[in-house]
Order: structure tokens, then C-alpha cells, then sequence
């Protein structure tokens, strides 16, 4: 039987799935979804009696914020947010309509079913429970609905946090995604995994020249061959295990439950017990570079006197500089290097009473539970937050099967959740917010 609050939340979570928010990251192809979005979010926020910020710094481009006043005036506001924005579908590879928020066999179905209306949907219906109930936290509640988080929070967080910081005054801390969802331990036990750091992301292009030329007659310098030599050292090398405070962390916790003892001499095997597990905390162990973007040429009979690589890079605390030595080894002294603006890397306290606010609420729908932190390898609007001095975590709690590996509908065709861990998440992430 679901309580009237859970209910809600999956009546938001698929009306906000139905509103195609589809973030290219191109203007010339991104539409009014998110405003749409954002527009929902704003009128049911006002129904029971919230003063509303719509910020829209860009047309199509809105995001929402509104407070809910604790009792404590000295404690820092926590900041609850979410991403109304998804990425793009190819309609083809989905079984069930992206847009169309279908439950089948107790699952429900849809772009941000996952990433991340999910969470945008109960946090909404949480606040409107609050207001009706007279629910008055211990810390003031910043709820927040960001765009344009899938393309850099350019027109979301970013812009707000440059332009409208005074929406989060006094704030010291945040919750959003990726972490929450539950990974198998020792019997029948979860782990919930909480992001308290995030990896750096910068982006660079590697230039490679040479003399252009007939295609009948080859020349010594050919700028695709030098170009390609240099993509290929990069895809082939493989960079050191850098053992940061959560990742020692995770390996503690998380290999004494699991009766695993972690050594330094084959992390990546050791890993590989772990499942799903594995790709994610592997990523978060060392920095990576991704070839994602190759250019040269536009005739079949003409070498190129240049050709270009895009580089994705996501790089640990502390290691950009590192990085940028290691990377110019890697390619030699015959490709230039430019280098994109970098989004540092996070980090937040893993001692936080939060965490302890996290792991009761866990405890109570889930005795065996265990709350575990470890680095997000990937990125979130816990960033942009982070200028004002915000301490990002990422918890949106989900419990799944055993074999459902959360990270990896993120993105994906099918993208899906199982109804009854969305019923979890919303009964946790009340016990969060109510005791935060």
C-alpha cells in the first residue's frame, strides 16, 4: 500500500518525463522544454503557498528556485536540486516511448527516469507535503531546478550561482545526484553509495601538422598519420591509481563488508570481483583521457596539412598540472596541445554530520543498509554551487536489485527504474530533509 506522498511523487516524476526537456547543447536546436519543465515545477510549487524565483536568463532556458524556512535560523540551508534538462534520444533503440513514462512490470520507463526527473519529481512533491502539513525542518530548504545541467549548467546553475547568488544565502550544503542507489554487499546487505568529491572536467585539442599534398604522391610528414600515432598512445596508456581520500575511503568501508581486503599492488583486478561496481569506482581511481572527436581532410586525394583530436579529460583533485605533463609525454613534442577551460574537481567533507543524517535515514528502510562514500568520476551542478563555498554531495537514494546497475541507465536506451525503489527513494529522502 503507497502513502499519498509517494503516490504524487510518481504522478511528477512522469508528468515531468512526458515533457520533452531534450538539451542538444546547441541553441539552434533546443526548445522550450525546459521552461515547460520549469513552468510545472513553479505551479505546483505556488498551489500550496511558495514565493517562486523563475530564473531565465536565456528563452526556453528557466530554471526554479524557492525556500522553505527551518527553525534553526543558525544552521546552514541545504540546498535539494535537480536537473529538469535530459539528453538527447535515438527513438529507434527504445522498446517504450522515451517521452511516454510507461510503467511495465513495475518499471517505469523514460528519458530521466534515472538522470534525473526522478528526483525532481519527489523533491517536488516533498516540498508541497511540507507546506501543507506545516513541516518546518531543522535547516532552511532551498529547492532548486536547474537547465541546462547536461551541457555545463551554462544557462542553469552556472548562471544563477554568477548572477543570482543571493538565492542562496547562508547556504553551506547540497544534495543532487549521482550516488544513493544501492550496490550488492556480503549476503543479503546494500551499500548506498554517496558522492563526496567529484573529478575536475577540461577538454583539449591535440593539432597535428604536416605539408599538403596529392594522396598519389605520400609524404613523410602525413598529418593524419601523426595525429593518428598520438590518438592511439593516448587510448593505449594507462594512467597511475591515485588513491584520494574518498577512494581510500570507499576501499575501506566498503571492502570490509564486502570481506575484500584492498592492496595497492592490482587495484584493477581487485575490482573486477566488485561487478558493475567495478566500472564506476574504477574510473574514479585514476584521470582519464577519452579520444572523443576526430578531424582531417575533405577530399579523398588531398593529404591534409593538418588534422585535430578532441580530447574528453576528467581529472582527479590536485592533479591538473600532473595531468598536463603526463598528457604532453604521452603525445610527444610533434602535436600541439590547446587546453579548454577547466571545472575543477570538488571535494567535500567525509566526517559531515550530513553523511550521519544520510545513513540513518538509510537505516530505516533498510536495517543492513551501509551509506559509503566514493568519488564521482562524471560531473553535476554540485560544481557551480561549490563557488559559494557550497559542499556538494550526491544521494538520491534508490533501492534496486542486485543486478540493476543505476549508473548505467544513465544516458542509455531504456532508460528505467523500478517503481518501487522511486516509493524508497521518496520515503528516505523525506527522512533526509525532515532531520538534515
Amino acid at each position: 500500500m503507497t502513502t499519498p506522498l509517494e503516490d504524487e511523487a510518481l504522478d511528477f516524476i512522469r508528468a515531468l518525463i512526458r515533457i520533452d526537456s531534450v538539451n542538444t547543447g546547441e541553441a539552434a536546436t533546443i526548445g522550450d522544454g525546459e521552461t515547460r519543465a520549469a513552468l510545472f515545477v513553479k505551479e505546483k510549487l505556488e498551489e500550496v503557498g511558495y514565493r517562486v524565483e523563475l530564473v531565465e536568463p536565456q528563452a526556453g532556458r528557466a530554471s526554479v528556485v524557492a525556500r522553505l524556512a527551518g527553525s534553526d535560523p543558525d544552521a546552514g540551508a541545504l540546498v535539494v536540486h535537480a536537473h529538469l534538462d535530459v539528453v538527447p534520444v535515438a527513438e529507434a533503440d527504445w522498446t517504450h516511448p522515451p517521452f511516454g513514462a510507461e510503467i511495465h512490470d513495475g518499471v517505469l520507463y523514460g528519458r530521466g527516469a534515472v538522470d534525473m526527473k526522478n528526483y525532481a519529481g519527489t523533491i517536488l512533491a516533498i516540498a508541497r507535503e511540507y507546506r501543507r502539513q506545516g513541516v518546518v525542518p531543522r535547516r532552511d530548504l532551498i529547492f532548486a531546478f536547474f537547465a541546462d545541467e547536461e551541457a555545463g549548467g551554462v544557462w542553469g546553475a552556472r548562471w544563477i550561482v554568477r548572477n543570482r547568488p543571493e538565492l542562496f544565502a547562508g547556504a553551506t550544503e547540497a544534495i543532487s545526484e549521482v550516488g544513493g542507489f544501492s550496490v550488492p554487499l556480503a549476503g543479503d546487505r546494500r551499500a548506498y553509495l554517496v558522492a563526496t568529491a567529484e573529478k575536475g572536467v577540461t577538454w583539449a585539442t591535440i593539432t597535428a601538422r604536416g605539408h599538403a599534398a596529392h594522396g598519389s604522391r605520400p609524404t613523410p610528414d602525413n598529418a593524419v598519420v601523426r595525429l593518428a600515432r598520438a590518438v592511439t598512445a593516448v587510448g593505449e596508456h594507462e594512467f597511475p591509481v591515485v588513491r584520494t581520500p574518498a577512494l581510500n575511503r570507499f576501499l575501506d568501508v566498503f571492502g570490509r563488508h564486502r570481506g575484500i581486503r584492498f592492496s595497492a599492488v592490482d587495484l584493477d583486478a581487485e575490482l573486477e570481483t566488485l561487478g558493475f561496481v567495478a566500472s564506476l569506482v574504477g574510473a574514479s581511481a585514476r584521470n582519464t583521457v577519452s579520444p572523443t572527436v576526430l578531424a582531417a581532410g575533405g577530399k579523398t586525394n588531398v593529404i591534409p596539412a593538418e588534422a585535430i583530436a578532441r580530447l574528453d579529460i576528467r581529472v582527479l583533485p590536485g592533479a591538473d598540472a600532473a595531468l598536463h605533463e603526463e598528457l604532453a609525454g604521452i603525445v610527444g613534442d610533434d602535436v600541439e596541445i590547446a587546453w579548454g577551460r577547466p571545472v575543477p574537481a570538488i571535494e567535500s567533507p567525509l566526517d559531515a554530520p550530513l553523511l550521519d543524517v544520510l545513513q540513518d535515514a538509510i537505516t530505516a528502510e533498510d536495517p543492513g543498509g551501509l551509506v559509503v562514500p566514493y568519488l564521482l568520476p562524471a560531473s553535476t551542478d554540485n560544481k557551480h554551487l561549490a563557488q559559494l563555498g557550497i559542499r556538494g554531495y550526491g544521494f538520491v537514494p534508490l533501492r534496486v536489485p542486485d543486478d540493476f546497475d543505476v549508473f548505467g541507465e544513465f544516458h542509455a536506451a531504456d532508460e528505467r527504474i523500478p517503481v518501487d525503489a522511486l516509493y524508497f527513494s521518496v520515503r528516505v529522502t523525506d527522512q533526509i530533509l525532515r532531520n538534515a
